[in-house]
């Protein structure tokens, strides 16, 4: 998400920069680009119009036009604004400090309400909580046997009630909770369009009879604007206490993200950014705000790796680093190692400059394997020293491992582009990286 926003943006500076000197004419200039680029990334006009005039009123200035990098002055000014347009500061979800704590989720169908609430459950049992998941959708065909299958695949409990109604279900479900001392409850609900009272009339039922400590919307990141009107309608009903957006990973123009809080004033609290349950992050303004803008996202890229880098293996990467001895074996354990971080092109999009020296390559999950299988048909001497493989060897090795020349074409030419990206992490010496990702 965002790729196309942000190569836009990327666009608009470069011209900047390449003046010698910014005036209130080029100034301008460079905001219509900029509005142009937010309102094809169908970001809310109002909140396009606003944004642009905000960022116009400071880079007009005194402070920029006679700065010494004013390019760079600008590029600050639309970071700051778009951490702002994005609601400033990280909003928690209600804290778990009662039992039981009641989460509400709801929003349209197809939204990935369910997913989400399983993604909370997890959220929640790691921080050594006991949640619980409430099977409150009774419409939606399979929709509470989904629910099950979510709650086993993490090990955490699960409420329904046969041939009672969603709010009954809820009510119940909070007493039981209070019996058997449980930390969090979270309603999944059924998903309805908010122009239908019954159904909207069902929620404000449910939020009168449990009180719930959180009301989230789930609201689609892929929707782009109609995600922002479900929101407005959703929160003058139900008073929403926060958002969700859910497929952040993506390919949608990023809309919905920029829009929803400006027009709705609710805070958005989490960003679902991958498929998996694990895949679930506090939604951090300042992070996204920088990785539109190319600039990557170490903190977070941080967090991940010291959640799931194992500290010997990446000790010895470091050593290899240095000593410029990374090879094909390194080459997969490293992509195993991102694998475990998320959607792998989302994790690389943090690194700062990565996305610029990956642009065109992809990394399908089911890759992982059939690199091993090629990288398993390279001898010794071909693993540790990839330059020496030339035709021949390739022919080889592609028979060996049920691949073509074009694909070991296209595995080493990635090898060869992490290897530089490498290169020049340890350059740069990203300060903060853990071991293994770069050379402090």
């Amino acid at each position: 998400m965002f790729s196309s926003l942000s190569d836009k943006l990327e666009l608009v500076f470069k011209k900047l920069r390449g003046r010698g000197k910014l005036t209130e004419s080029n100034i301008k200039d460079a905001m219509r680009d900029v509005r142009q680029a937010l309102l094809e990334a169908d970001v809310n006009y109002k909140v396009a119009r606003d944004f642009v005039k905000a960022v116009e009123e400071k880079a007009i200035g005194t402070e920029v036009l006679q700065s010494i990098d004013p390019g760079q002055l600008i590029v600050k000014i639309v970071h700051d604004e778009l951490v702002a347009l994005l609601g400033g500061t990280v909003v928690p979800l209600a804290p778990i400090d009662k039992s039981p704590t009641v989460y509400l989720v709801c929003g349209l169908q197809g939204s990935g309400k369910t997913t989400l609430t399983a993604k909370i459950a997890l959220w929640a049992k790691r921080k050594n909580k006991k949640p619980l998941l409430v099977a409150a959708d009774i419409y939606r065909p399979a929709a509470i046997k989904q629910l099950k299958v979510l709650a086993d695949s993490i090990g955490v409990a699960h409420f329904q009630l046969d041939g009672k109604k969603p709010p009954e279900i809820c009510r119940e479900a909070v007493k039981f909770a209070e019996k058997n001392f449980i930390d969090l409850v979270i309603l999944d609900t059924a998903g309805r369009l908010h122009v239908d009272d019954e159904l909207m009339h069902e929620l404000e039922e449910i939020q009168a009879l449990v009180k719930p400590d959180e009301v989230l919307l789930v609201a689609d990141a892929m929707t782009g604007q109609d995600a922002v009107k479900v929101a407005e309608a959703f929160h003058t009903r139900l008073h929403l206490t926060g958002v969700a957006l859910s497929k952040l990973d993506g390919d949608a123009r990023g809309g919905a993200a920029l829009s929803i809080r400006k027009v709705t004033g609710c805070p958005i609290k989490l960003a679902s950014v991958g498929e998996k349950l694990a895949d679930l992050e506090p939604f951090h303004p300042d992070r996204l705000a920088s990785r539109i803008l190319g600039m990557g996202d170490i903190v977070t890229l941080v967090e991940k790796a010291q959640e799931n880098f194992d500290n010997q293996k990446a000790q010895k990467m470091q050593e290899k680093l240095l000593k410029a001895q990374f090879d094909f074996e390194d080459f997969l354990e490293q992509i195993q190692q991102l694998k475990k971080m998320g959607p792998l092109e989302s994790v690389l999009q943090m690194i700062p400059g990565a996305g610029k020296a990956m642009k065109g390559m992809t990394f399908d999950e089911k890759e992982v394997d059939r690199m091993a299988a090629v990288i398993q048909s390279m001898t010794l001497k071909e693993r540790r020293n990839p330059h020496i493989i030339d035709g021949s060897r390739k022919k080889r090795i592609a028979g060996g491992s049920g691949s073509t020349v074009q694909q070991i074409n296209q595995l080493i030419k990635q090898f060869f582009a992490m290897q530089k990206m490498f290169s020049s992490m340890s350059k740069h010496k990203f300060a903060g990286l853990p071991r293994g990702f770069a050379l402090k």
